[in-house]
């Protein structure tokens, strides 16, 4: 299992970036997919969650209605566009795919963790 995420950088608040996980090594549809930021000093905290086998969608509570998760263009990559945010939103993001189910179903029980990361990519907003 591999993940590899890209698409991190520096932009001011109110802006969006586009994030992108690569993953290889597995097939997508039986794990979901899934993004988790952790800030300096901070613990992890679950952001998004994608089954591409069901095409459902979870969120955590600080993100809802800015950003969204969904399989990209490429094939085996999973998107997650950031819109409006905000300085609290700068951490590292970081790929990972937990194997549940079958069926493969996103839900807030799994934000206490995934079974394969990726390195993570920064996300700094400033204000």
């Amino acid at each position: 299992v591999r993940l590899v995420e890209s698409g991190g950088g520096s932009v001011q608040a109110g802006g969006s970036l586009r994030l992108s996980c690569v993953a290889s090594g597995f097939p997508l549809d039986d794990y979901v997919i899934m993004w988790f930021r952790q800030a300096p000093g901070k613990g992890r905290e679950g952001v998004s969650c994608l089954s591409t086998y069901r095409g459902s969608t979870e969120y955590g509570d600080s993100v809802k209605g800015r950003f969204t998760v969904s399989r990209g263009s490429a094939q085996n990559t999973v998107d997650l566009q950031m819109n409006d945010l905000r300085p609290e939103d700068t951490a590292v993001y970081y790929c990972a795919a937990a194997l549940v189910g079958p069926p493969p179903t996103c839900s807030a029980a799994l934000w206490v963790g995934a079974d394969h990361y990726g390195p993570g990519t920064q996300v700094t907003v400033s204000s």
